[in-house]
């Protein structure tokens, strides 16, 4: 629920839209080759190559992918935890064990999702990450991030705080994405860095 009035929401609204439509004329090659750079950078951070437990999300279209850092993760020994959305927006957690182990969920009439196909493991797994990555379309210079609307990762942040978790919060992005200032609300918490084709910017 919005902490600030629903002035923030037409703003929030056409900065994702705009952002969105950006994705949407990039090429299947440009967003492969940036994955395969998202990929090499995310796995050179340190709390990245120090994790056991990874909680992460499959790359839908033209996101900024995610499956090469997923494989490479899986094959450097890491647990990887992916999402599986309930009706009620918040997320359960099950195990990634390669791209065979994804089922393609329909979620009502909204877009369709890739999703772990085994085990459910509750929706507190994500408090035992070491490191979280977060999906969004925009970062802004003091970590805040503009996620896709719904909700989810506002229950999961929520989440961490209430087990007093304190896993690396990472968010991935095309270098475009990452802004001067996004809308904030009250309860937004900043993430730790955000990783980019290009590099690696840190927050705190």
């Amino acid at each position: 629920m919005s902490q600030t009035g629903p002035a923030d929401e037409p703003d929030k609204r056409t900065l994702r839209r705009d952002f969105l439509t950006a994705r949407s004329r990039l090429t299947p090659d440009d967003v492969r080759e940036a994955a395969e750079e998202l990929a090499v950078r995310a796995l050179g951070l340190p709390e990245v190559a120090g994790a056991r437990t990874v909680a992460a999300y499959v790359s839908m279209g033209a996101e900024p992918g995610t499956l090469a850092l997923l494989d490479a993760l899986r094959a450097r020994g890491v647990r990887v935890l992916l999402p599986a959305l309930l009706p009620d927006n918040d997320l359960d957690w099950g195990e990634y064990a390669g791209e065979g182990s994804l089922a393609r969920v329909r979620h009502g009439g909204r877009m369709e999702l890739s999703e772990p196909a085994g085990e459910r493991l509750g929706p507190d797994a994500v408090t035992r990450a070491d490191v979280v990555l977060l999906p969004g379309v925009a970062v802004d210079g003091r970590g805040l991030r503009l996620g896709r609307g719904g909700g989810s990762y506002d229950r999961v942040l929520a989440r961490l705080e209430a087990a007093g978790a304190r896993p690396a919060l990472l968010v991935l992005l095309y270098d475009r994405e990452v802004v001067a200032r996004v809308p904030a609300e009250a309860h937004d918490r900043p993430v730790d860095a955000v990783v980019t084709p290009s590099g690696v910017r840190r927050f705190r």
